[in-house]
């Protein structure tokens, strides 16, 4: 028997368990770190092989890290519209300020202020798609095309008008126009507000003319109205005007539906499409409805995100914009990834290449807003396994002890 290798192995012991009680003392002081992997100590024995039948050296004990990366933590609602939570497999792409991309489960995302980016706790910023031009087309293996995600440059977004409609009664009541249908000669008048391309409302007038029925060129059947769209200005924006020929049951049909549809340009804004086809023709009052899509220009007052990773800017009166999406990450062999500082992964050989995708696509977990991912650290079981490499490292230091002390008998026999 070697008294070295007593001592030796004695030494290796306790290195061995204070490599063990170190990652206990990081799993407990980030049990409560939002989306923290927790860490263990795992070993292995190294045998001397020169050991012969009479004689024994004793080995060592090796110490092999592993980071429980695969193994989620519980989602717990946050009262943060910006908080992200992923339930199954993933990573948030993140990059650090020198543009790196990194791989996270942290997602207690709040807008920066001087940037206006999404960052988390770490200061690390959340890459996405930008949609506002079309849809996303990740690369599957790369990260080409994502951006920080940042919708403050979308503050006073107006959008213009491009269609709308006109439904309702024109009361069958109505006596004949005598003359041209005209601004200061008609039947009815009606307005629809609609916008321009800086958001600038743009009142339209539309005015609305029973025309009498005639048997001669043009030929004009009965019930037929004529609609004449006019500029604020009093320009005349239908040239020529809409006809509206209801059949004998009040209603628009067919063909004469057809003609009941109208395009023109608004002033300073876009090409607009008016739908009169849902007009009605019955006895009785007139009962007139206009609608059209577009908005006043509006502030940026948040971000939402939806259960797709699909992030919305949400306005001052209430509308949403959907302006960037934000995709998961995966690797092989997640356990593997090479930790960094600030709670975020960094890929290598062991790991594999980074693929990208969608929430809930493929192996893919899904996404939750307004949620976040605790640790998974089990503080009861860390502290059990605090007392047990207490003990053993205890019983590590009596071996080398008693190998010091046999040593120094030894080393006095020849005294």
């Amino acid at each position: 028997m070697s008294l070295i290798s007593v001592l030796r192995t004695g030494v290796s012991g306790m290195n061995a368990q204070s490599n063990r009680i170190s990652t206990v003392a990081e799993n407990v002081q980030n049990s409560s770190t939002t989306g923290y992997k927790r860490t263990s100590a795992e070993f292995s024995s190294l045998l001397l092989e020169s050991n012969t039948g009479t004689n024994y050296n004793s080995g060592a004990v090796e110490t092999t890290i592993r980071r429980a990366i695969n193994e989620g933590g519980s989602i717990s609602s946050t009262t943060s519209k910006t908080d992200l939570a992923i339930q199954g497999h993933g990573f948030f792409v993140v990059q650090d300020e020198n543009k790196a991309p990194l791989l996270t489960r942290a997602g207690n995302f709040v807008v920066d202020g001087p940037t206006g980016n999404l960052v988390n706790s770490g200061g690390f910023t959340l890459m996405g798609f930008n949609i506002l031009e079309g849809e996303a087309n990740p690369t599957l293996n790369g990260i080409q095309g994502m951006v920080p995600v940042n919708t403050s440059g979308l503050s006073m977004r107006a959008t213009p008008s491009t269609a709308g409609a006109i439904s309702g009664n024109l009361s069958a009541d109505t006596a004949d126009l005598a003359g041209p249908l005209s601004p200061t000669n008609y039947s009815k008048k009606s307005s629809i507000v609609t916008f321009d391309k800086l958001g600038n409302s743009v009142t339209l007038d539309v005015y609305l003319a029973k025309v009498p029925a005639s048997a001669t060129a043009p030929v004009v059947a009965e019930n037929t109205w004529s609609a004449s769209i006019h500029a604020p200005d009093g320009t005349r924006l239908t040239n020529p005007a809409v006809t509206l020929a209801f059949g004998t049951d009040g209603k628009l049909s067919g063909s004469a539906a057809t003609a009941a549809r109208t395009s023109f340009t608004i002033p300073g804004g876009e090409t607009f499409a008016l739908d009169l086809s849902g007009a009605t023709q019955f006895a009785g009052s007139y009962d007139l409805k206009g609608a059209a899509n577009g908005k006043a220009p509006s502030a940026v007052t948040g971000t939402e995100f939806s259960g797709d990773g699909t992030v919305y800017a949400t306005y001052a009166d209430g509308t949403r914009l959907a302006a960037f999406k934000v995709p998961l990450a995966d690797v092989k062999s997640p356990d593997n990834l090479e930790p960094r500082a600030g709670n975020v992964f960094r890929t290598n050989i062991e790991s594999g290449d980074i693929q990208i995708g969608f929430a809930s696509t493929g192996s893919l977990g899904s996404l939750k807003a307004g949620a976040l991912e605790a640790s998974n650290v089990d503080v009861s079981s860390e502290l059990t396994t605090m007392i047990e490499s207490q003990t053993v490292y205890t019983a590590n230091s009596k071996v080398f002890m008693t190998g010091n002390e046999l040593l120094e008998t030894l080393m006095n026999l020849k005294r």
